[in-house]
């Protein structure tokens, strides 16, 4: 499923490990972490931002994950956590962290 992500919220997802991190998102995915933690794939999910602003960092990091991510269709069978490489991408999402008083 190609579905263009226009990130719009921070969620927290907490691993089978029982440790977390953040995920820059939107209701679409969020909606998918749902099914993975009712799943078993996650333990949990929860939003911690809603609307955040749609800032340079977050178009950077939007775009690197519409460009590197398929959205997974509503029968997936395993969760996918994004990559943050460093660099560019790690930075934006850093920033989007910070701006956002998240982490």
């Amino acid at each position: 499923m190609t579905r263009y992500q226009t990130l719009d919220l921070i969620e927290q997802i907490t691993r089978l490990d029982g440790s977390q991190y953040f995920e820059v998102s939107d209701m679409f995915m969020n909606g998918r972490a749902e099914l993975a933690a009712i799943r078993g794939m996650i333990k949990e999910v929860r939003i911690v931002q809603l609307n955040i602003a749609h800032t340079k960092a977050v178009q950077a990091y939007e775009k690197y994950i519409n460009e590197t991510y398929e959205m997974p269709p509503e029968n997936f069978t395993k969760w996918v956590e994004w990559d943050k490489p460093a660099g560019p991408i790690h930075d934006a999402y850093e920033e989007i962290l910070k701006t956002n008083h998240v982490g």
